[in-house]
């Protein structure tokens, strides 16, 4: 959902919610008024009545005609009944059309309520007084009343008495749907429904004042997500007329193309450097192959000119350590070198379709001897019999393999197994150098493929290249250019399980 959207919602479901507690307040406040309203007409009745007529001392001298006189007083209220009541609210008398049960009295406390209230003029306290009807016990209807001062109500009776008003809501629901029509139908519903208009037109206007410079600055961040550092467009772009530099969006953009231009200038600087870096090494390495070469060219001459010599042996001795050590360098040289090559974003390869088991045969057997040398059991297996045909770069797969294969080797004890195995698992194939030597600690496991880490015990990482720390990385590399990936499982005292996974289908060219 867009942010429009949700501030469209949002507005919507305020103002309908407004609409509804303006709706439910105008009703309370209608039925209040219309309560209100009752009450006073009812209280002004009963004090012209009161005024006027002596009720207690009428129902008592014609109490056969004293409820026709109460009826003739309710020609102009008909929705009302009027009870005349003893101090007790028992029902001496009503105007009602029900027979009472005898001794039947209503509820006195809204009575005495509501004869307060208009003894003493508590209007603004009192309102209005909901008491009970008893033609209707079950609804609670606006009553009035007023204490009637007597001699007597009975022939021993000495205390006072109430005229007890029941004002019924009017049954003019016809009338009051018409009102209700007219109502809508007058110029006021127009008046609503401009500023209706003119408040949906209003919100409509901030929403998208407001949202405009958000989504332009979210299609500028989508475009550079999309395109990378490297595309033109990520240069910021000239400001929009919608988006002002005084206000938070204004801010907010103005920042991105402040950020967005310095990781721009660091990604160019990091690009320069990492191409700074490979051209070094690329050159660092190409330099120091000669001399290399011209070294372990003359350690060699001089170890077959004394090794005839037996006075020459400790002469020997150093010679072959030296020439050991300058045997390492120029591998290590000649890793940096392929590394630095096949870092290059013009390196491409190239594949051919092959047969997988053959070429990791063919690996197995050109390790045989040196793994007989070691005492090393060393085979190939394949899981079934259907041909496992791939696409690789052939050169670079087999020194992937055989980078593994002389890490297993090495760390393999005599008496030790070394398996090659390959198989098809969900979609990709799977090659696996498993052996059972020493193994690799956990904490190590994570960092393994890193070419600037290098473990120091004597339990190193398997690395080709004589433990430089670059067979692993090289081999990382070029599973990469294959589109694989490459994983470790070790436990120390073991073994360790390398597996190179690449796709079944035809790998792309870089």
């Amino acid at each position: 959902m867009t942010v429009r959207l949700r501030l469209a919602l949002t507005v919507f479901l305020t103002g309908l919610a407004t609409a509804l507690g303006v709706l439910v307040m105008v009703a309370i406040a209608f039925q209040r008024f219309e309560r209100e309203n009752t009450w006073q007409r009812g209280d002004a009745f009963l004090a012209r009545v009161t005024m006027q007529h002596d009720l207690l001392e009428r129902q008592q001298r014609q109490p056969e005609e004293f409820v026709a006189f109460l009826r003739s007083l309710l020609l102009f209220e008909p929705d009302s009944q009027l009870y005349l009541l003893d101090a007790s609210g028992r029902v001496l008398a009503s105007t009602g059309q029900a027979r009472l049960p005898p001794g039947f009295a209503v509820a006195l406390a809204p009575v005495q309520q509501a004869a307060a209230a208009a003894a003493d003029g508590r209007r603004r306290q009192a309102a209005y007084v909901m008491g009970e009807d008893p033609e209707r016990m079950e609804a609670d209807t606006v009553v009035a009343a007023r204490v009637l001062p007597h001699a007597a109500i009975a022939a021993a009776a000495t205390e006072a008495g109430y005229v007890y008003l029941v004002s019924r809501n009017p049954r003019l629901q016809a009338t009051r749907w018409a009102l209700v029509a007219s109502s809508l139908a007058s110029p006021a519903l127009g008046s609503v429904l401009v500023v209706i208009v003119l408040g949906t037109a209003l919100a409509a206007w901030i929403i998208v004042a407001v949202t405009r410079p958000l989504r332009v600055l979210s299609d500028e961040v989508a475009t550079a997500a999309r395109e990378g550092f490297n595309a033109a467009t990520v240069a910021p772009a000239a400001p929009s007329p919608s988006t002002h530099a005084d206000d938070e969006f204004g801010r907010l953009r103005s920042g991105f193309h402040t950020l967005l231009a310095r990781l721009r200038a660091q990604w160019d600087e990091l690009r320069r450097l990492d191409h700074f870096r490979r051209e070094s090494v690329s050159n660092l390495s190409h330099d120091l192959r000669s001399p290399l070469t011209a070294t372990v060219a003359c350690l060699e001459t001089l170890e077959r000119r004394w090794s005839s010599d037996p006075s020459r042996d400790e002469d020997r001795h150093i010679v072959a350590i030296a020439l050991r050590n300058a045997a390492n360098a120029a591998g290590m040289v000649r890793s940096l070198g392929d590394l630095a090559l096949l870092d290059e974003p013009e390196f491409k390869l190239r594949p051919m379709r092959l047969e997988l088991g053959e070429v990791l045969d063919d690996i197995a057997l050109r390790f045989a001897n040196r793994a007989a040398a070691l005492g090393v059991a060393l085979h190939f297996e394949q899981a079934g019999s259907e041909p496992l045909v791939i696409e690789v770069d052939v050169e670079l797969f087999e020194r992937a393999v055989a980078n593994l294969l002389d890490n297993a080797l090495k760390f393999t004890p005599s008496g030790g197994r070394v398996v090659i195995s390959a198989a098809m698992a969900g979609g990709q194939v799977e090659v696996k150098v498993t052996d059972n030597g020493a193994g690799i600690p956990a904490h190590d496991l994570p960092r393994l493929f890193d070419r600037h880490y290098q473990r120091r015990d004597s339990v190193a990482p398997a690395t080709s290249d004589d433990g430089k720390g670059l067979g692993l990385a090289i081999v990382k590399r070029i599973v990469e250019l294959h589109q694989g990936s490459v994983s470790v499982a070790s436990t120390q005292g073991l073994g360790t399980t390398v597996t190179i996974r690449l796709p079944a289908q035809r790998v792309a060219q870089a």
